[in-house]
C-alpha cells in the first residue's frame, strides 16, 4: 500500500516542518500526550520542593513522550520534510 491509499492521521504542515492531526485519531494522540504532559508535570511539581527538581523530573517523561509523539506522526503521516508553501 502506498502512501496515497492510506488513510493518513497527521498531514505535513505547509511552512516549515512538522505535522497537524486530519483525523480523529491524530486528535486522540495529539490530546493524549497534552493530558500526559499535564499530568507528569502536576505530579512531578507537587512532589519536588525547588524548580530544578521539577525540571529534572520532567525532563524524561518529556523527551520520551515527544520521541513516541514523533514516531506516531512518522508512521501515521506524510513525509516530512521543510515546506516553504503548497507549491513546495
Amino acid at each position: 500500500m502506498n502512501q496515497n491509499q492510506k488513510k493518513l492521521w497527521f498531514k505535513a504542515k505547509d511552512y516549515g516542518w512538522g505535522w497537524y492531526p486530519v483525523t480523529w485519531q491524530g486528535w486522540v494522540i495529539t490530546l493524549v500526550y497534552i493530558l500526559f504532559l499535564s499530568y507528569i508535570f502536576t505530579v512531578s511539581d507537587s512532589d519536588s520542593h525547588s524548580v530544578s527538581d521539577t525540571l529534572i523530573s520532567v525532563s524524561i517523561p518529556f523527551i520520551l513522550g515527544s520521541s513516541l509523539l514523533i514516531l506516531i506522526c512518522y508512521k501515521k503521516g506524510e513525509k516530512p520534510s521543510w515546506r516553504w508553501g503548497k507549491d513546495s
